[in-house]
């Protein structure tokens, strides 16, 4: 990922941040209480899932950690809070969440991940793949056409995905859902879950567990 960054004198030392599509994105070991995550929960910065082996296809998800049910709490008391987690918190948020829900996790490498930043699968009375994109934008970001093409793209070229699943913490561009190329694809192949659906979903899960 590319950032615009400009320098943040903390102290003695001097640290880095820029933003990502509208999105703060902060190193984890950033004090709390200076930059744009200090009117945020401290937990923010926590790690959320406990990883696991690697594999070719990435890092395998051990466990959901404690602070991933603390921030979808906080989430529901103050849903505006999604735009403080940078994109790669993001992307272990949803990890974290399938994780919970039973499935065999995989969060692909930061780069070079072909398309798709999780891998959920379920091999109980029948195989199941899920592969998502998240789309970690600013309320005034919309995912694009060509954004979700991208995930047609990769249901294309890997015949064993069960649905391809575009997330993001905004909205998708009006019109999205009647491109013919994607409208024909869902919603058993192809699924598009935008920000109030995004919340619901963790909620759901969260208060399951």
């Amino acid at each position: 990922m590319r950032f615009n960054r400009r320098e943040n004198q903390i102290g003695r030392h001097t640290k880095r941040w820029g933003r990502h599509d509208g999105v703060h994105a902060l190193p984890l070991s950033l004090p709390y209480g200076t930059g744009p995550l200090e009117r945020g929960p401290r937990i923010l910065l926590q790690a959320v899932i406990e990883p696991g082996d690697r594999t070719r296809e990435g890092q395998l998800v051990r466990a959901v950690a404690i602070p991933w049910f603390s921030i979808v709490r906080r989430f529901r008391e103050s849903p505006d809070l999604i735009y403080e987690l940078d994109w790669r918190k993001w992307e272990e948020m949803i990890a974290g969440a399938y994780k919970a829900q039973g499935f065999d996790v995989i969060l692909t490498p930061r780069s070079n991940d072909k398309g798709r930043d999780v891998i959920a699968s379920s091999q109980g009375l029948g195989s199941i793949r899920f592969v998502e994109q998240v789309r970690a934008y600013g309320p005034n970001h919309l995912v694009t056409a060509d954004d979700v093409r991208a995930m047609v793209g990769v249901l294309s070229l890997e015949g064993n995905v069960s649905k391809g699943i575009v997330t993001t913490t905004s909205e998708f561009a009006p019109g999205v859902a009647q491109d013919e190329n994607i409208k024909r694809l869902m919603p058993y192949r192809l699924e598009l879950k935008p920000r109030d659906a995004l919340l619901k979903w963790l909620i759901d899960i969260s208060e399951k567990r």
